[in-house]
């Protein structure tokens, strides 16, 4: 098995890992690794990493938000070294508001950085904050229990979103929270990203997570140390409850179960 083969077409890059290998110490993760992710112009992509433990995901995600450099092989985004393009919006599966600061002062917080004028900043903030579902919270601390779980992971996501980045990742950013309200959040997420035309690499071991919010999800293959499947989610942007009651939304999720296991198989 090689792994996927990518074609690169006229569409901007966006992303892309070329020959990549990790090594620690003795055991090699991932080797000679190939992604890449284009632009949609006018939509952006939602591409979902897929993968058993130890497949290399968090490696590929730290890659990304320049936590890590590889052993060897080269990471771009836009055409650049990590190092070179600068901070990537970034929302973790742990709470990673400030918890000194309220719901706005975390919010308004990527603009400051901008250096944007404090009315402004706070016009901003207040607009995104009623967009994920937080008005009447803004002056409350961003911390338990204060807010609950879900409304700190609307915090940041709210955070993730104000500056209009054009990439952002996303590391298993419900996998605290209860069912339904995991539900509640990729609804938002899945609303939000309609509009913010972003792209989000969003990393989840959840496969119907995958296939509700995803365009296209990529399977780590840890036996060869690449992407050993990609998957299209053929499935309409707009995407509700209705979805996965829809025959193709279990099709897809099957198709998905049945890569994350061939994985962990013997190859052949």
């Amino acid at each position: 098995m090689d792994g996927v083969k990518f074609v690169n077409t006229d569409l901007p890059d966006i992303v892309e890992l070329k020959g990549v290998t990790q090594r620690y110490g003795q055991k090699t993760v991932l080797n000679g690794l190939d992604l890449l992710i284009e632009d949609k112009p006018e939509q952006g992509q939602f591409v979902v990493l897929l993968g058993i433990s130890g497949a290399g995901k968090s490696t590929v995600f730290r890659y990304l938000n320049g936590l890590q450099t590889p052993t060897s092989g080269q990471v771009l985004i836009k055409g650049k070294p990590v190092s070179e393009y600068g901070a990537v919006s970034t929302v973790f599966q742990d709470y990673s508001s400030l918890p000194w600061r309220t719901v706005l002062q975390n919010v308004e917080l990527p603009l400051v950085f901008k250096g944007v004028k404090r009315e402004e900043r706070q016009k901003r903030a207040l607009e995104m904050i009623a967009r994920v579902g937080l008005k009447g919270h803004e002056h409350k601390y961003a911390r338990t229990p204060v807010l609950s779980g879900g409304q700190l992971q609307r915090v940041a996501i709210a955070r993730s979103l104000i500056a209009n980045p054009e990439i952002i990742l996303m590391d298993e950013p419900f996998g605290a929270l209860d069912g339904i309200t995991r539900f509640e959040m990729q609804q938002l997420l899945a609303d939000l990203w309609k509009g913010a035309q972003s792209t989000i690499i969003f990393v989840t071991h959840d496969q119907q997570e995958a296939v509700f919010l995803g365009d296209d999800i990529y399977v780590l293959d840890p036996r060869i140390g690449k992407i050993g499947s990609c998957i299209h989610v053929d499935l309409p942007l707009k995407r509700d409850l209705s979805t996965k009651r829809d025959p193709r939304f279990m099709q897809l999720v099957t198709e998905v179960d049945m890569a994350l296991m061939e994985t962990s198989l013997p190859l052949k």
